[in-house]
């Protein structure tokens, strides 16, 4: 076994990882989902590790750089280990061979998320010296079980993502790495921007997924709140979704608005993470 850069593994190979450490788990992403999922994380397979067995990965780490709170960062865009070899310090492992060249490339800090639930994960964590910053709750509903959306005296038209990144003022909190705007602009061909118009004014917009139901973001200017804009915008997205369900995924827990606008939608909590951070850029080289 040998642990080694994913710079020159091919893509099948490492979606062959990735299907085997998650063989288990109740998620499955085909070959375009993980492209998509990686693109629009900011993967970076040059920075990224995994544990090979002979030519397969039972392994891996898969990296993401960009800002995060202003900061260098790497982000841990996915994480796993085949069965067969959990239990013998292989994530460990992995992550300590990628530090001293993310520290190279002037990286501050790394970014995880990790389930509250899985309280082995955040332990193993902690003993790697990353700490909590704050926590995050997931939303998850299906199509037909979302309460209905009345319409607001406003205009929704597609926008680009630039004139999304213009209006993230309208957020109230700072959105986790992969609903980001960073994270929008380059995930842009799988995504739709929609904006809220009263008159030549942007009132609010709303970013979706319409494949996965994912909605990263959706805000709304404060002078226009309590208008129906959050609602008509979350309307015309579900209108497009192909998927079953709609995720809201990493909400701030602080952020009390957006709380009681998912309640109002019938949209409900399906999962609870912690958002942990280890600061690597001043640590001493070894």
């Amino acid at each position: 076994m040998e642990i080694q850069s994913l710079e020159h593994i091919d893509f099948d190979r490492l979606h062959r990882g990735f299907q085997a450490a998650f063989c288990d788990y109740a998620i499955s992403f085909d070959k375009e989902e993980l492209r998509s999922m990686l693109e629009r994380r900011g993967y970076v397979p040059r920075l990224s590790f995994a544990a090979f067995e002979g030519d397969e990965i039972v392994a891996f780490t898969l990296n993401a750089i960009g800002t995060f709170g202003g900061v260098a960062t790497a982000y841990d865009t996915g994480t796993g280990t085949s069965p067969a070899w959990r239990g013998r310090g292989l994530a460990g492992e992995i992550f300590a061979r990628a530090l001293p060249h993310l520290r190279q490339e002037g990286i501050g800090q790394y970014l995880l998320e990790v389930l509250r639930s899985n309280g082995a994960a955040i332990e193993v964590y902690r003993r790697m010296g990353f700490e909590v910053v704050r926590e995050l709750d997931c939303f998850r509903q299906s199509v037909g079980e979302i309460a209905p959306c009345q319409a607001a005296p406003c205009r929704v038209v597609e926008v680009d993502a630039e004139r999304v990144a213009e209006a993230r003022a309208f957020l109230d909190f700072r959105p986790s790495w992969q609903n980001g705007i960073e994270s929008i602009v380059r995930g842009r061909r799988g995504l739709v921007c929609l904006g809220a118009f009263d008159g030549a004014i942007l009132a609010g917009y709303c970013v979706f997924d319409p494949v996965t139901g994912d909605v990263a973001q959706i805000a709304v200017r404060p002078e226009a709140r309590r208008r129906g804009v959050a609602t008509q915008l979350l309307g015309e997205a579900v209108a497009r979704m192909k998927a079953a369900a709609v995720k809201v995924l990493n909400v701030d827990v602080r952020d009390s608005a957006m709380h009681s606008f998912l309640a109002n939608r019938n949209i409900a909590p399906a999962a609870n993470q912690l958002e942990m951070i280890r600061v690597i850029g001043n640590e001493e080289r070894n």
